[in-house]
């Protein structure tokens, strides 16, 4: 049973993350021909200000970004 799991900082729409989840379930049917039932895919919002690269959280790199 594959199991996939995705990460997203938050800013998507949730018809945006339901077809994502949907498509990956498909490219994986396709891929590795396992049953579409035997697929798991689940998707993790999480919010900018918990989300980091480096150490600069998503929300203050997006603010530096409005700024310039």
């Amino acid at each position: 049973m594959p199991i996939i799991h995705i990460s997203l900082v938050e800013g998507r729409d949730d018809a945006a993350i339901k077809a994502c989840v949907k498509a990956v379930a498909r490219t994986v049917h396709e891929t590795l021909g396992a049953p579409l039932s035997s697929i798991r895919v689940y998707a993790t919002v999480t919010p900018a200000t918990h989300w980091a690269v480096g150490d600069q959280t998503k929300d203050e790199i997006a603010a530096q970004e409005k700024a310039q």
